[in-house]
């Protein structure tokens, strides 16, 4: 007897908690095109944005990030994408 119509288990999903926007939480800290240290840990090692599932922020704060990368990467103080090594 084959196993192709048996119905699959549910599966659960786990309860992961979420993170809080760093910058509603700290009013503080400002996002700014010129501060590369604080932008790059919103970038992939790829050089991708990362979404704001990912990195917690709101969807506010998440737009104002975006915008800094992209002004940031125009000027060339980021890169658009990862650098390449030919080895």
């Amino acid at each position: 007897m084959s196993n192709f119509n048996k119905p699959a288990a549910p599966q659960r999903r786990r309860f992961v908690r979420r993170k809080g926007c760093r910058f509603c939480a700290d009013k503080t800290l400002k996002i700014d095109y010129k501060e590369t240290k604080n932008l790059r840990y919103f970038i992939s090692e790829r050089g991708k944005i990362v979404p704001r599932r990912i990195s917690g922020n709101c969807a506010a704060h998440q737009r104002k990030v975006n915008e800094a990368i992209k002004r940031a990467r125009n000027i060339a103080l980021l890169p658009f994408t990862a650098s390449h090594s030919m080895d």
